[in-house]
């Protein structure tokens, strides 16, 4: 468990930096969505890129891996639709609680924490659990988020609306770009590889730091919003503290028992696979949907709250969960 511990801290305590940060304005609140920028279109795709041309294909492409994966996180988003949408709670902020609980934030910590703990190794999995919640478990939300006010256009429409997102993130790209350049041992240019290099070490600090700048400014945005409405700028714990629940303990359940089934019935799928595949499930939500439920005005106090405390109890339930399967850093 020490060795567990000596991981996870230092990730989950440079998240606190970044919240602390930006809470006592050392990081200007305007700086934010530049460092989020960074991360995102700059260090987090080169590193994406530098694992996916270290990683053998079938490793980043294992249909086992796709179909235990994407069955978990598809059924997490029916079960919480079902379990939370009501009189008061409409479906455009019903599916923003699904993508929350059913997609964890793998690329700003995931990776690095994953690799840190298991290795290289673990890179390949990890990849499939991004490519599976951006381009499939996302763009199912978005649509349904969009049935909420657009339920007149054509589903092509909606369809075209809902990938427009995930694929012009640079994410998925870089992936497919390194699993090229593995698949036909190809390399980049000496120096072009030092940038790639250089980016793609400040990936794992920045966007850790960046995490906790954006669920301040996430919550802190919320919370002028509703006392502006007149309220309190408080949302009711009922609202989001089962969906934390569902993504920090349903969603790895899920994914370990369909895993388990999965190895049971000969399908090609490592236990080592299915350790990263239920790690992966027990991450905090990705701190990015904040982002997402801001644009599309949805409840993002609830959205920011299940973020928060998916955040902060995952320190405990993530490195449990960890010891409990047996991994050992290093």
């Amino acid at each position: 468990m020490q060795a567990i511990l000596s991981v996870t801290v230092p990730f989950f305590a440079l998240v606190l930096c970044g919240w602390l940060a930006a809470r006592q304005r050392v990081l200007p609140e305007a700086a934010i969505p530049g460092l989020n920028a960074f991360v995102l279109f700059f260090a987090l795709p080169c590193m994406l890129f530098r694992f996916g041309a270290a990683t053998p294909v079938d490793k980043i492409f294992n249909p086992a891996t796709v179909a235990v994966y994407a069955g978990a996180a598809l059924s997490i988003v029916a079960l919480t639709i079902a379990l939370t949408r009501g009189p008061r709670l409409h479906l455009k902020d019903a599916a923003f609680g699904a993508l929350v609980a059913a997609f964890p934030n793998t690329g700003f910590m995931g990776i690095p924490l994953m690799t840190t703990l298991l290795g290289a190794a673990a890179a390949g999995p990890m990849m499939i659990t991004l490519l599976v919640d951006m381009l499939l478990t996302s763009s199912i939300c978005l649509m349904l988020v969009q049935l909420h006010g657009s339920a007149h256009l054509p589903l092509g429409a909606r369809l075209r609306d809902a990938l427009r997102g995930p694929l012009g993130n640079p994410q998925p790209w870089a992936i497919v770009l390194g699993a090229l350049f593995s698949a036909y041992g190809l390399a980049l240019p000496g120096p072009l590889a030092r940038v790639v290099d250089l980016l793609a070490q400040a990936a794992t600090p920045v966007a850790l730091f960046t995490i906790g700048a954006v669920l301040w400014r996430a919550g802190e945005h919320a919370r002028i919003e509703a006392e502006a409405e007149g309220g309190e700028g408080k949302t009711p714990w009922g609202s989001f503290v089962p969906v934390a629940l569902i993504k920090l303990f349903v969603h790895p359940a899920l994914v370990f028992a369909l895993g388990s089934a999965a190895v049971a019935l000969g399908l090609p799928l490592s236990r080592f696979d299915l350790t990263v595949l239920t790690l992966a499930a027990a991450l905090p939500s990705a701190s990015n949907v904040s982002l997402l439920a801001e644009r599309h005005q949805a409840d993002n106090g609830r959205v920011a709250r299940v973020i928060l405390t998916s955040t902060v109890l995952a320190f405990g339930s993530f490195s449990l969960l960890a010891w409990w399967l047996g991994v050992s850093p290093g």
